[in-house]
């Protein structure tokens, strides 16, 4: 009985060890999303996320080893709350235009509500880490590849709808006509329908 009651606070002390270890990678997390949308990848330090964070540059190495794993998540932290379109979503349309006019539109809102974070991260992209470079870029491509599907046009025809889409569903593309040419986004989401549309012919 004496031994019991000895060891009873054991498990209690592992697991609030645990949540405090968790909340300091959350502390840890949510300082490096809210640099890298403010100051952008190529500014953010180590030093900087600690001293937001709260913690020592150490404590930033104890949970966070490299910085893929870092970014990693990072990512997932901030996708979670604010979750990319998804393809798979899309791929249930048969018809081409009209997917591409969901899905164009879906992609747009989501610019809308990223934008600074989009903003930082892709002027900062070559301070990105490869694999969550590829992993940004790979969901555009396929993207491109399911709003492609199901378009019959070949040759010349399909080179030009292809590069069309790709246009349309980037970033750069919606922040220059809402940006810098002052249309709604629905108002730019028409526009990339009708040139996609014009280049499918």
């Amino acid at each position: 009985m004496c031994s019991a009651n000895i060891e009873s606070p054991r498990p209690y002390r592992k697991t609030k060890r645990a949540l405090t270890e968790a909340e300091t990678r959350q502390r840890i997390v949510e300082a490096a999303v809210e640099l890298h949308q403010t100051l952008g990848p190529a500014k953010t330090t180590i030093k900087a996320i600690a001293e937001r964070a709260g913690v020592q540059r150490a404590t930033v190495y104890n949970h966070f080893p490299d910085l893929q794993a870092l970014f990693e998540a990072c990512n997932a932290h901030y996708y979670e709350r604010h979750p990319m379109p998804d393809p798979a979503s899309w791929v249930g349309i048969a018809a081409p235009d009209e997917r591409f006019r969901v899905a164009v539109r879906e992609l747009y809102r989501w610019y809308e509500e990223t934008e600074a974070m989009l903003s930082a991260g892709i002027r900062d992209i070559d301070a990105v880490p490869p694999a969550a470079r590829e992993a940004f870029f790979g969901y555009f491509r396929h993207a491109a590849r399911s709003l492609m599907t199901g378009r019959r046009a070949r040759g010349r025809v399909r080179v030009r709808t292809a590069a069309a889409v790709g246009h349309a569903i980037s970033f750069a593309t919606w922040h220059s006509l809402v940006r810098e040419g002052s249309l709604t986004s629905e108002e730019a989401a028409d526009l990339m329908e009708a040139m996609v549309g014009a280049a499918a012919g």
